[in-house]
């Protein structure tokens, strides 16, 4: 049956009216707008959850209906991939959705790139990702998704500028899609290339100029590139006066500015608004309560910053316990160890997170893990092994800026020292 083709007329007919059901197909399209939101403007576990909720009430009404489990697949496979519910079970979800999929659209391109996805998400096979990625886009040739994933893949691959050509081509297939541009502006500030984030981010907002995290990302350029909090602390308080319901989608950019103007009042405010996996840095699950103790921390409560610590100790040694080699998930905590004081096992366990995901399998991730396990040196006392870690960071490509560095109140155990100096200068606007 799988091996089956499907001739052109029939997969027409699925395209044209992807269900008979009116309702199913209400649901599928809340579900859909849903996952294209969810990475971007709004709160990213609630709104997955959600739409895997409609998916499955839509497959519910109608057990034909292909296109639901192509959303489907590609929602589980975020949840895991975003470090929401990294598990085999959420795992193999996706799969079952993926089978479904291959049972009513045998070897289509759907089917293919569906498999391309969970591939790519799931398991790092970019190699078989990438085969997967040829054969669907033999009979979806203008689908921007597989310019998308192909872009995905160049740049975890560390191949910048292959990436940013499929992106590109994704973003001319879907003109009015902002969010194929927002990856691109990404790409460029991981480069430090900011005047072309500024470049491509103005693109965006020309495509949804109300979108508030838009307009708060294009303010924090300045931040990254100038160490100035200003722009991005305006744009927030220029969103909020028009619509306070945003405070959700742009608490995490409200958080970062306020900790790197030291404005602890306003960092408890925005911390009050964090979404559920408001603290992730990218797939790195921090849990919010590791918001919660820095900010505690910053404003000189130790007892309530040593609470938040135990318990995001508490949260990672869960998601370790089942995933020994879960290397996002060692870093975090690695990270609540340092913070408690626990040298020895914050450092194995942040170098170990560092050994499973080096910068040459994953060139976004691998980075943010070097970052970390300098943060982790930092905090220790080890000063030596920090400013060697820090010195990577520096030269990779990645999340570490010259705003970051000499604003935030993270790195503050290193300030004072020529070496920290001479990193920070390194990443100063030429």
């Amino acid at each position: 049956m799988l091996q089956a083709k499907i001739s052109p007329s029939e997969k027409e007919a699925i395209e044209q009216k992807p269900t008979a059901d009116l309702v199913a197909h209400d649901l599928y399209i809340q579900a859909k707008t849903l996952i294209a939101t969810a990475v971007w403007s709004t709160p990213l576990q609630e709104s997955l959850f959600e739409a895997v909720s409609l998916l499955n009430q839509a497959i519910k009404r109608d057990p034909a209906f292909a296109l639901a489990y192509y959303q489907l697949a590609h929602a589980h496979d975020l949840i895991y991939f975003a470090g929401l519910d990294h598990t085999p079970a959420r795992l193999a979800m996706a799969d079952a959705a993926i089978q479904s999929l291959a049972r009513l659209l045998p070897d289509s391109g759907e089917a293919h790139l569906a498999l391309a996805k969970h591939l790519y998400w799931g398991y790092h096979d970019y190699d078989r990702a990438r085969k997967e990625l040829a054969l669907a886009q033999k009979s979806l040739p203008n689908e921007p998704w597989a310019f998308v994933l192909a872009g995905y893949i160049d740049r975890r691959q560390g191949r910048w500028a292959e990436s940013t050509k499929n992106l590109e081509r994704a973003a001319e297939l879907d003109p009015q899609n902002p969010h194929v541009l927002q990856q691109i502006a990404n790409s460029y500030n991981r480069l430090r290339r900011y005047p072309d984030q500024e470049r491509v981010l103005d693109r965006a907002m020309a495509v949804t100029p109300k979108e508030a995290v838009l307009r708060a990302s294009r303010a924090e350029v300045e931040l990254d590139w100038h160490a100035d909090t200003r722009p991005l602390l305006s744009a927030i308080e220029a969103i909020l006066t028009e619509d306070l319901r945003e405070v959700k989608n742009i608490a995490q950019l409200w958080l970062r500015g306020s900790l790197c103007k030291r404005d602890f009042d306003s960092a408890l405010r925005a911390f009050a608004a964090l979404p559920v996996a408001g603290c992730y840095q990218e797939t790195i699950p921090f849990p919010r309560v590791w918001c919660e103790g820095v900010v505690a921390q910053m404003r000189g409560d130790k007892a309530a910053a040593h609470a938040a610590f135990t318990n995001m100790r508490a949260e990672a040694a869960k998601l370790v316990a089942g995933q020994p080699d879960y290397p996002e998930g060692l870093c975090v905590l690695g990270v609540a160890d340092a913070a408690l004081g626990n040298k020895e096992d914050a450092i194995r366990e942040g170098r170990r997170a560092v050994e499973l995901l080096p910068v040459t399998k994953d060139a976004i991730i691998g980075p943010l893990l070097v970052q970390n396990l300098a943060l982790i040196y930092a905090w220790t006392g080890e000063k030596d092994l920090a400013f060697e870690q820090l010195t990577i960071a520096a030269k990779l490509p990645g999340f570490l800026s010259y705003g970051e560095l000499r604003l935030h109140p993270y790195w503050d155990p290193l300030r004072g020292d020529p070496r920290f100096d001479k990193i920070v200068a390194s990443l100063a606007p030429k």
